[in-house]
């Protein structure tokens, strides 16, 4: 058997989920080929399963295709009824193990800690237990959800035990990285409650330990898209080039769409734009039916990762007024740094979380909740800014987000990976 000289192993939920660590997986795996991994697989969860979760998905038959050297795999549960969320697990780690089991130098990124990185580190134990000695590196990654959703609901809800088994087996990998500053900080607090409680000591080893590292966008898929191909998408949206308002991400209250379709009632600018509202989400039945007597208000379910970034350089502008809630905070804000790269009307969105570590002084600044504030944001930026001003924010929002170039994230996150060099035989 011919064996890789090199692996990365991205344990994930990918496409055609809609998440942002979907897109980051992504893109690592691509420059992963360039920067001397000759194979790259994506472990991930079944359709189903994703479907059953209620997880957003995106267009089945139009997710982008991956490389040659990249290889999605998707374990069948192991066992029957009777073992329920454990199936699941049992068919990632144990599929991690056989790849652990080969002769070939790995590095394992598990992103979301629960269960990714769960399942990276049964999978190490068991192949080490087993004999077999593997090769591995591996590197966690805290996405944000995962500290503001399930660590935050365990110290609401007292469940220490849960939370330390959450810390435990972050740092127990051999690197522990953060999505964001914001992100990071939310981490020391969190171990820093627990160690107040249990009197363990998570606290200053993740201060001494976690570092950053941004999400990794594909910029050339943002940058200079063709003036033509935008007019082309938004005529068969029935749109015009500046004659709507784009909301883009998950249509969930923490992304503050309630706010927005609120604000959009109250805004002068409504009899000039539209508010397209592209997306699904746990919220969308729900936004649907407050928006159903406004017909100013269009929904798009279906937009695809090609059509996102032809909507966003065609608005004139781009609402986010995400907001914290019990179950999410956003910690960066993907979506805003791909708006930034693609163009297009200028960004209003809100202080919360990781966002400004996102924007900068590049986009429109609202007090999240602040419905009155959001309406006339939205009114300035339509009826009143200069194009001067707008393009001025344009041109500095792209300049910044080049620095989550997917390229320049990856050299950052594996500064080991040298490039791939390519001779040519006759």
């Amino acid at each position: 058997m011919i064996h890789p000289r090199r692996r990365l192993v991205i344990v994930v939920r990918a496409d055609p989920v809609i998440c942002g660590h979907s897109g980051e997986a992504r893109n690592l795996a691509e420059v992963a080929l360039t920067r001397g991994f000759d194979e790259v697989r994506l472990l991930t969860w079944p359709i189903p399963a994703l479907r059953a979760a209620g997880l957003p998905l995106k267009p089945l038959d139009r997710l982008l295709p991956y490389s040659a050297g990249i290889t999605v795999e998707r374990p069948e549960p192991v066992g029957d009824y009777r073992v329920p969320d454990g199936r699941h697990l049992a068919g990632l780690t144990g599929r991690l193990v056989e790849l652990l089991a080969e002769p070939v130098p790995t590095t394992c990124l598990s992103m979301y800690l629960v269960p990714h990185t769960a399942v990276v580190m049964d999978a190490v134990a068991a192949a080490r237990a087993a004999g077999f000695a593997p090769d591995v590196h591996t590197v966690a990654k805290a996405v944000g959800s995962d500290v503001t959703n399930v660590i935050r609901s365990c110290l609401r809800e007292g469940r220490f035990g849960a939370a330390t088994v959450l810390l435990t087996t972050f740092l127990a990998n051999d690197e522990v990285v953060a999505v964001s500053e914001y992100t990071r900080d939310e981490i020391v607090s969190s171990a820093e409650q627990v160690d107040a409680y249990c009197g363990t000591r998570f606290a200053e080893q993740c201060r001494r330990r976690v570092t950053v590292s941004y999400p990794p966008i594909d910029s050339a898929a943002f940058l200079d898209r063709d003036p033509a191909k935008v007019d082309a998408a938004l005529a068969r949206r029935g749109l015009e080039r500046d004659g709507y308002i784009l909301f883009l991400s998950r249509v969930t209250r923490a992304k503050g769409i309630h706010d927005l379709l609120d604000a959009f009632g109250r805004m002068r600018c409504r009899s000039r734009v539209k508010l397209v509202v592209a997306g699904t989400g746990p919220a969308l039945e729900e936004v649907r039916a407050m928006a159903k007597e406004d017909d100013r208000v269009v929904f798009l379910t279906d937009v695809d990762d090609n059509e996102k970034s032809l909507l966003m350089r065609g608005c004139a502008a781009y609402a986010l007024p995400t907001k914290p809630e019990p179950d999410f905070v956003e910690t960066f804000g993907i979506a805003l740094a791909e708006k930034m790269l693609a163009g297009g009307g200028p960004i209003i969105t809100t202080d919360t979380g990781g966002t400004l570590e996102a924007v900068g002084d590049t986009a429109v600044i609202v007090e999240p909740g602040d419905i009155t504030a959001l309406a006339e944001a939205v009114d300035r930026v339509v009826l009143d800014m200069s194009a001067a001003e707008r393009q001025d924010l344009e041109f500095r929002a792209r300049a910044r987000a080049m620095a989550f170039d997917r390229t320049a994230v990856f050299d950052g996150l594996f500064p080991g990976a040298a490039p791939a060099v390519y001779r040519h035989t006759a």
